[in-house]
């Protein structure tokens, strides 16, 4: 396990600046956003612009990582990102913004794509569960940290748009110093969403509707806890706390879906969310450390949503078709990434009140919960031999994405692709 430390330590250290800066750079965004008095709606559009751009990415990254290798492929896709950064200076104006968050998505699948690949490829049957335990907890943990950040007196952003780009660009230096060789990417199965569907349409649901939900809530909580009234230093700790505390539901989550069921498991956390919803829309004015604690419960009931989704997916395809539907469900997460955002300012809009995020939450989860009592209906479930075991996978916040289901890299070689593949849609 230590040797296999050592081949990933380096790589697992970019990924904690990469997340540090991101974990920063959108609460920036929408603080300044807000502050130059940009309308919800193009707020919203400006935060979904990432997700478009990381869709795209997953798709398009592959021909620069074959040509110039992983190691240097990286060091593209962070001066790409850290110039993007930069750039929300030189040019601040909303729609400039937009465009700039999209070339980060799309520089930010190429550096995920290449991360996981490295994982995959130096990791051991045996130790590669822990080495994505690790990467989990390097990625939530840090992703957490970064709304600290704005925490800087600033009001211009200048100074903290610097500093974001600057811990993009030194995501380079560890990564650049390694002397472990280039992986293999190997072969890229493709699995279309229809296919993936009819196969378990809960899950692919669940992933597409984890999409919209979390991106949403993280997207438009920056907004939310400004129209309150909150100030700067009480919305970074909101952010910083519901972004780590999910983290800690995992096992406990884990476990009772490996005893008693994804779906079963699945309609109490998305009950659990409707509940919790309510609360927040019901808390007084002014009660800050009752919505951090809520609002953690929430974002602890939304994290499992992706990870419950691909098990109850993966329970139905063979271990060789891991990989291709691992890479068609992030596809699915992805589309509901860019709507989720877009939506729930929306909803914002049309209610004319910042609670407005939390009746949209609630209504995506009572759908959700509606169509898994279907589900339950209509097909048996599996017992829990007939089932793989739950795996943790680290959910996005408004920075990254989704991580790799470790399952999926558990085959040959010759299908050691990355988490990211492209997939169809039929």
């Amino acid at each position: 396990m230590f040797a296999a430390i050592r081949l990933t330590a380096q790589v697992l250290l970019g990924v904690a600046l990469f997340e540090v800066a991101l974990g920063a750079l959108w609460p920036l965004l929408g603080l300044q956003l807000e502050q130059q008095k940009v309308s919800t709606e193009l707020t919203s559009i400006v935060g979904s612009a990432y997700y478009a751009g990381f869709v795209v990415g997953t798709m398009f990254c592959f021909p620069i990582i074959d040509r110039v290798g992983h190691i240097r492929a990286f060091s593209v896709f962070a001066v790409i990102a850290a110039n993007a950064t930069l750039l929300h200076i030189v040019i601040p104006h909303a729609i400039a913004w937009a465009i700039l968050r999209a070339i980060i998505g799309f520089a930010l699948a190429g550096v995920f794509t290449i991360v996981e690949s490295w994982l995959n490829d130096k990791a051991t049957t045996e130790t590669r569960g822990r080495i994505f335990a690790l990467y989990t907890m390097v990625a939530w943990g840090f992703s957490g940290l970064g709304p600290l950040g704005i925490n800087i007196q600033d009001s211009s952003g200048t100074i903290l748009f610097c500093l974001i780009g600057i811990v993009m660009a030194s995501a380079v230096v560890p990564v650049a110093l390694t002397t472990v060789g280039n992986p293999d990417i190997g072969d890229r199965s493709h699995f279309g969403i229809i296919r993936l569907y009819l196969i378990s349409p809960l899950g692919v649901l669940a992933c597409f509707a984890s999409g919209v939900i979390n991106t949403g809530l993280f997207v438009m909580l920056p907004i939310y806890s400004t129209r309150l009234g909150y100030n700067t230093a009480e919305t970074s700790i909101l952010l910083s706390i519901a972004a780590i505390g999910p983290l800690f539901i995992q096992y406990p989550v884990g476990w009772m879906a490996d005893v008693f069921g994804r779906r079963p498991m699945m309609l109490a956390t998305v009950l659990c969310a409707i509940a919790l919803s309510a609360a927040i829309v019901s808390l007084p004015p002014g009660a800050f450390y009752w919505l951090v604690g809520l609002t953690t419960l929430l974002a602890s009931m939304l994290s499992p949503l992706y990870a419950l989704g691909v098990g109850q997916t993966n329970d139905y395809v063979s271990k060789s078709d891991f990989v291709a539907a691992s890479a068609g469900l992030l596809f699915a997460w992805g589309l509901g990434a860019i709507l989720g955002p877009i939506a729930a300012a929306l909803a914002i809009s049309i209610f004319n009140d910042p609670d407005g995020l939390f009746y949209f939450i609630s209504s995506c989860h009572a759908l959700l919960a509606a169509f898994i009592l279907y589900r339950m209906i209509v097909r048996r479930a599996l017992s829990a031999k007939e089932q793989g075991n739950y795996v943790a996978v680290p959910v996005a916040h408004a920075s990254a994405a989704p991580g790799l289901d470790p399952r999926a890299a558990q085959q040959p070689a010759a299908a050691q692709a990355s988490r990211i593949i492209g997939a169809t849609v039929d």
